[in-house]
């Protein structure tokens, strides 16, 4: 079904409130309790008590997403039919002007031992003003061509930086070279297919050249290329839901996922608070905000569930002023689970809440991960949750006769 057809302008407001990695699992240190259940909510409490609940799938059943494919369903895409790299999302997240035949590199540093191993996959998490001088030598290393390729190098942010190589035929055939583990040397830059084997050897020197600008350096002597991919064909998100769109986020690969559906992404500071300053200030603007909030998925992966609890509870916190603008539609999930217990993004559904004026009750008297599995909405996929929006927002007219 074209569900364009039976869009209907109004002046109705829409806010999805995510909080990436909200979802967690009981944990055995705590009761059996998630840090959702463990954590002080009395904003999504109350606010649950007039909602209803369910829960997401970000992709399938047991597929672990990526934050890309997971945003990229509640946005109302099917994350299965295509992909997108990580990499072109964080060059669009610092607007970096890709062009269509670029490739995109996203890079970690991380720490090596001197029989080349990795010993940490972020290198420690350094900050960004201590990549900065890092990067630069990386840059300075590499400028210019290798070969006819044009190497672009620049920060992101913290222990992540991008690469883009400009030149004929590229291609994104090649797989992370981060095992994703510590203790074995970073993979090979290997190619998948016969028509990447110049960009295998591109990569290749790029890598080897850059290592050896870095090899003294303290925690990043060394770093992981992932999400190597081009800009693919999307249908921008105002046109596909008729609705002025915009995001607001403190991380740059947000801004990417939000820039590459056609959304508005100004620069609103480095706090939560001034994204919440902005959507204040934007309100009478658009009909459609997204306020993403990164700091509960980062404890998750920490394996730090005390943490995860106290961002949630920052994160409620901020709620009674997104309540306060009495949007018509709010909508309040995580993009995937980042359980404290996994230290990671893993498969499990995320919690969901839905207020509206005619979405009704389930009048349940808290939000976490138990009370959503029993709510009205039921467990659905992330990509049918923007036609559930819509209806709620009075912008779906009736289906045929």
């Amino acid at each position: 079904m074209d569900i364009k057809k039976l869009l209907v302008p109004n002046d109705s407001k829409i806010v999805f409130y995510i909080a990436d990695g909200l979802g967690g699992l009981p944990h055995p240190d705590y009761d059996y309790k998630t840090e959702l259940e463990y954590a002080k909510t009395p904003n999504l409490d109350a606010l649950a008590k007039r909602s209803v609940l369910g829960r997401t799938i970000p992709v399938r059943h047991g597929i672990t997403p990526g934050s890309g494919p997971a945003h990229f369903g509640l946005f109302g895409y099917d994350p299965a039919s295509f992909e997108v790299g990580r990499g072109v999302l964080e060059a669009l997240g610092v607007n970096f002007p890709l062009e269509k035949n670029d490739i995109a590199i996203r890079c970690n540093f991380a720490t090596l031992s001197k029989d080349g191993k990795i010993l940490d996959r972020r290198a420690g998490r350094i900050p960004t003003e201590e990549a900065i001088p890092v990067i630069e030598k990386i840059k300075k290393a590499t400028q210019g061509k290798i070969e006819d390729v044009e190497v672009f190098v620049f920060p992101v942010k913290e222990y992540r930086f991008g690469v883009v190589l400009r030149g004929e035929g590229l291609t994104d055939c090649i797989p992370d070279t981060d095992p994703q583990k510590v203790g074995v040397k970073p993979l090979p830059v290997k190619s998948t297919c016969k028509e990447g084997e110049k960009t295998e050897r591109i990569l290749s020197r790029f890598v080897e050249i850059a290592h050896d600008a870095i090899k003294d350096e303290g925690k990043a002597n060394g770093f992981l290329l992932r999400g190597i991919s081009k800009l693919p064909d999307l249908e921008p998100f105002p046109s596909k839901f008729k609705l002025k769109s915009l995001a607001l986020a403190n991380y740059p690969m947000y801004k990417g996922l939000a820039r590459l559906v056609g959304m508005d992404t100004p620069e609103a500071g480095a706090q939560f608070q001034d994204l919440i300053r902005m959507l204040k200030e934007k309100w009478d603007e658009y009909d459609f905000f997204f306020v993403h909030y990164k700091w509960t998925d980062k404890a998750g992966e920490d394996g730090d569930f005390l943490k995860k609890v106290h961002y949630i509870e920052e994160f409620d916190s901020f709620l009674k002023d997104v309540i306060e603008l009495n949007p018509d539609v709010l909508v309040v999930t995580g993009d995937h689970s980042t359980p404290a217990l996994w230290k990671g993004h893993s498969w499990h559904p995320s919690p969901l809440l839905l207020y509206s004026k005619v979405a009704g009750a389930d009048n349940q008297e808290r939000f976490t991960e138990r009370t959503c599995k029993d709510g009205y909405l039921g467990t659905i996929y992330a990509h049918d949750l923007m036609p559930i929006v819509l209806a709620n927002a009075g912008r779906l007219k009736k289906y045929g006769a």
